[in-house]
């Protein structure tokens, strides 16, 4: 199994969005967290499920909150680009690419 790497921007994002919901509702926050987890998990066990968006970047859509988890396979591990909130710029992550 690929191990999962993320990049420094992504574990920023990830974190911004936990804090923001927990403001909002406690606990929120880490309901958040948890279905982060359970993406990272899905990826993990099925890398090659989700729809490539460009450039060998694939997209895991969140459930339950408005984010998608932007990810590429390498020979050994899975490296998870963005956490992007649906409504930012499509395209304000894709120098992390290189």
């Amino acid at each position: 199994m690929r191990r999962v790497i993320h990049h420094p921007s992504a574990t920023a994002e990830i974190a911004e969005a936990a804090r923001y919901y927990e403001q909002r509702v406690v606990g929120l926050g880490a309901q958040y967290l948890v279905e982060i987890d359970e993406a990272v998990k899905a990826i993990r066990a099925l890398p090659e499920c989700w729809p490539i968006i460009g450039r060998g970047v694939r997209r895991y859509l969140l459930h339950r909150f408005p984010f998608g988890l932007y990810y590429r396979l390498k020979a050994d591990q899975i490296e998870i680009l963005a956490c992007k909130h649906h409504s930012r710029h499509p395209d304000y992550w894709r120098k992390r690419q290189e």
